[in-house]
């Protein structure tokens, strides 16, 4: 039977970091505050929205919410979205994608100010994971994937990691940072041909296709480590489910994150430890010694 690498302690260990960082800042009269902007009212967005609030609540993180009806016209909400960027008390944006058709999505997301771009959707943000240089943040979920592996202690450098998915939200993001800490990485998809032969051979396997138990048993091999990145509601069995066929998945390989309880719980601890980021380097380019 597999080791599960259970979200709750990675995500305990992030919370420890990210209070004593806020705390810090308290010290210099800084808050740091994360703003929500969420359009309408999606049951999905609520609960991230909860989970978000929490966190940040645990953390002594201030949050302001801001909530717009699905009618809201194109240029009101460049014009809050805007305000935001403005607000130096606002230290981290979460606008919650998609926007609703009438709205400009890809417009939005080039708006936030990378600064502020705690969940890496951003140009700037993508490029510097890219570039390997921390301007803006890297997407939550991709990087609760790798303080997953980091926590456990298991070696990314020099391993053989494949990585199933190429969404801009995970796949792509996720596959560079691995790539920056000197890991081989394949980046296969729903296309790829004989997916189990690539898989197999892997020393980490990262599913993030988002096609609920897509990977079965025939995709992995003994002593791997898998990383699920998968959500779904399973309709017949009643029940939240991964990408990763868990029940014939689990016998095989060494390590797994389970689905509820590994990745999903990590993902909106992360989010607040970059609100907490952000403040702190918005505090030191503030107080720059002024050259002699």
């Amino acid at each position: 039977m597999a080791e599960l690498l259970k979200g709750k302690e990675a995500a305990a260990a992030i919370r420890a970091r990210t209070q004593a960082a806020v705390q810090e800042l308290k010290q210099h009269g800084i808050t740091p505050q994360l703003a929500i902007l969420r359009v309408g009212e999606n049951e999905s967005d609520i609960s991230y929205e909860k989970g978000a609030s929490k966190r940040c609540a645990d953390a002594g993180i201030e949050v302001k919410y801001v909530t717009l009806p699905r009618e809201t016209e194109q240029e009101e909400f460049d014009g809050i979205l805007q305000s935001l960027n403005e607000d130096e008390s606002v230290h981290g944006i979460l606008m919650f994608r998609p926007l609703p058709k009438r709205l400009d999505s890809e417009k939005a997301r080039k708006m936030i100010a990378f600064e502020k771009d705690i969940d890496g959707c951003t140009d700037a943000s993508l490029t510097g994971i890219f570039i390997n240089k921390p301007q803006g943040f890297a997407p939550c979920t991709a990087q609760a994937a790798i303080e997953i592996l980091d926590y456990y202690g298991i070696e990314i450098k020099g391993k053989n990691i494949v990585v199933v998915g190429r969404s801009l939200v995970v796949g792509k993001p996720l596959a560079m940072m691995l790539l920056n800490r000197n890991a081989t990485v394949t980046i296969c998809h729903t296309r790829t041909v004989d997916l189990p032969s690539v898989t197999r051979k892997a020393d980490i396997v990262i599913a993030a296709v988002g096609q609920p138990e897509m990977l079965g048993k025939e995709y992995f091999s003994e002593g791997q480590t898998v990383i699920d990145v998968g959500i779904s509601w399973n309709e017949k069995k009643g029940k939240l489910c991964g990408d990763v066929l868990f029940e014939e998945v689990e016998p095989i390989v060494r390590y797994i994150t389970p689905v509820p309880g590994g990745v999903g719980s990590v993902t909106s601890t992360v989010l607040a430890d970059h609100v907490a980021q952000a403040a702190k380097r918005q505090y030191e380019k503030n107080n720059v010694p002024a050259a002699e």
